[in-house]
């Protein structure tokens, strides 16, 4: 317990550094003196439900009581009283800790397949055992059961990443090959946080190739492969279409971020990692946000959201990781140095703060957020919703973020 700790509190130490001579390799996807960065309340509302459905996930596995039909749980399951609860599924610690659950949403004005994958407590141990060793990206693995893809060439990605992918793959396939076929019209929503944030971009690739239409919002989610894998997922979600006007709504895959959370910055880009495009900042530190906190960024990596936030004068390389364990952990002034939104506790903070603190099945969800309520907002495009909306956030339905 103590050497995990300690590599825990190594592994923010090393992976905030940046390397100052790296250029941006991305160019902006559209110019930044005519895009609007603001949301609509629409929106916003339909980002924090999701955020609700993810928290659900945590119910899943081996610290969750987890869930039961139609839709029961001891967390926030009484809110989605449409709700059909397909499969929950766990790989296991050994198989890289992947959970979550597949329900059906009978709203009849916004009718959905949710995946939601579960984040994993061990999110910081999962990226400093694996990240040194990225794997050549293989879109959709031979098996005779995948269909054929477009190559990604020269992609590399995330070894432990992709191999939660290629887990949870095998166990979720069938229940949801039988739910798309059997409700062709449900959109197909895909929701995550943390490691399920990643492992939720990857399964998108994989369904696009089939023929789906996903739809996916990550929360946290950390930085996935190369220049070359960030390229291929902006490409195949039409990223370069989408970044028109103020928008949200329209576009298939939403990251979403939060200020002084570690985790989308890491792997760190000096090991060769890079964030892709059709991010969501939450600029506000603390809970709650408002709409006016929320910024649709520019590009893959806009100076203006997360991305501004990775800055630092030293550059730390993985075989720097050796002289930290024996000199820097043992240094109080090199404790103190670390910027303070680095620190370990941000991992159960800020990167859990996503309108609510997600990870914790109890009921209500977390403590923190007892007492704390948002509007049943509900989704679908209708004038209930809007009004609703206008009520609690006010009656702007978007603010210029710039």
């Amino acid at each position: 317990m103590r050497a995990a700790f300690r590599l825990l509190i190594l592994l923010l130490l090393s992976l905030v550094s940046y390397v100052w001579c790296l250029p941006t390799s991305q160019a902006p996807l559209v110019d930044h003196a005519t895009r609007n960065h603001s949301v609509s309340l629409q929106f916003f509302a339909e980002l924090e439900e999701l955020a609700r459905l993810v928290d659900i996930s945590y119910c899943v596995g081996l610290t969750g009581t987890g869930i039961q039909k139609p839709f029961k749980c001891i967390s926030r399951c009484d809110e989605f009283q449409d709700f059909e609860l397909v499969t929950t599924w766990n790989t296991g610690q050994l198989m890289s800790d992947s959970c979550g659950y597949i329900a059906l949403a009978h709203s009849p004005s916004n009718p959905r397949i949710i995946i939601a994958f579960r984040g994993t407590y061990s999110i910081a141990n999962t990226v400093a055992d694996l990240s040194t060793i990225p794997q050549d990206y293989i879109p959709y693995p031979d098996d005779g059961e995948s269909p054929s893809s477009e190559a990604c060439t020269d992609c590399t990605v995330h070894s432990g990443f992709y191999r939660s992918w290629l887990n949870t793959r095998s166990e979720i396939l069938p229940s949801l090959e039988a739910a798309v076929a059997n409700h062709p019209n449900y959109t197909l929503t895909l929701v995550g946080h943390s490691l399920g944030g990643a492992v939720a971009g990857l399964a998108s690739l994989d369904f696009i190739a089939r023929g789906w239409h996903p739809r996916v919002t990550t929360f946290g989610e950390p930085r996935l492969g190369n220049d070359a894998l960030v390229r291929f997922i902006d490409q195949r979600f039409h990223f370069a279409d989408n970044n028109v006007g103020a928008a949200g709504k329209e576009t298939a895959y939403r990251r979403v971020t939060h200020a002084d959370d570690p985790v989308p910055l890491l792997p760190p880009k000096e090991w060769g990692f890079r964030m892709h495009a059709e991010e969501f900042y939450i600029s506000k530190p603390e809970l709650s946000p408002d709409v006016q906190d929320l910024r649709h960024c520019d590009g893959d990596e806009d100076p203006h959201c997360i991305a501004g936030a990775d800055a630092t004068s030293g550059v730390m390389m993985p075989d720097d990781l050796g002289t930290w364990l024996d000199q820097g952990v043992h240094s109080e002034s090199n404790m103190w140095s670390v910027p303070s939104k680095y620190k370990l506790w941000q991992l159960f903070f800020a990167h859990r703060d996503y309108f609510w603190r997600l990870g914790l099945c109890v009921p209500g969800g977390d403590p923190h957020d007892w007492g704390r309520e948002y509007p049943e907002l509900g989704l679908g495009g209708n004038e209930d919703v809007i009004s609703e909306a206008e009520k609690h956030f006010g009656s702007q339905h978007s603010r210029d973020g710039n």
